[in-house]
């Protein structure tokens, strides 16, 4: 940071150190204990730490919300910010499809989002899918009751929540798997709800690990 390395010269003037930008995002999620511990785990890690302020919010006063609701929210909180000059780069909303019944409104949250630039994160059936894929490939329809035995299998968790350790280590696979299962459906040509099994995690993953570009 403060020598010249390069090869046959020297300097002798201090030199500014130079810090990659960080971005901040704001992520709003509908889970009460899986979601956010997760998320709190991946902002403990370095390629996270190092490159963006992940600001995690949640909404505690409508847990359990539809995403029509967390998209609202969202764009509330954006519109803010841009008033007030807050410095937040990105908005992400994390939330499920559902199975057998899916959540209402997933269309129309949807097409909210993209209207207003805010990012999703959506899981098929559910967030335990995209656990699950920390550990293994699935490529089989699930609902909801199977995706969490399915995650349980790995982790051996009795409750919602979890071990953000078990899967900080797994976590370029699950995005690996993640994607793999994003281009499989494209190539079915299975369309959104029906791409099932399936998450978005992996563009979430993505954007924290990556520096903005100014």
């Amino acid at each position: 940071m403060g020598r010249d390395r390069q090869r046959g010269t020297t300097s002798l003037r201090r030199r500014v150190g130079v810090r990659r930008p960080r971005k901040t995002i704001a992520i709003f999620c509908e889970g009460e204990r899986t979601e956010p511990e997760y998320l709190e785990a991946l902002k403990r890690q370095p390629a996270v730490r190092d490159v963006a302020a992940v600001d995690l919010r949640i909404d505690t006063q409508h847990l359990g919300s539809v995403p029509l609701t967390l998209v609202r929210l969202a764009v509330g909180a954006k519109e803010r910010a841009a008033r007030e000059e807050g410095e937040i780069d990105e908005f992400w909303c994390v939330f499920d499809v559902e199975w057998p019944t899916n959540h209402p409104g997933l269309r129309e949250a949807l097409e909210l989002a993209s209207r207003y630039g805010i990012h999703t994160a959506v899981s098929n059936p559910c967030f335990e899918l995209w656990l699950a894929l920390h550990f293994q490939d699935h490529r089989a329809w699930l609902d909801n009751d199977a995706a969490r035995r399915l995650r349980r299998s790995h982790d051996r968790q009795v409750d919602k929540g979890l071990k953000g350790a078990d899967y900080m280590a797994h976590i370029q696979l699950a995005a690996s798997r993640a994607a793999a299962l994003e281009q499989w459906h494209a190539d079915n040509g299975t369309r959104f709800p029906h791409d099932n099994p399936s998450s978005g995690m992996h563009r979430l993953i993505i954007s924290t690990t990556l520096p903005p570009s100014f």
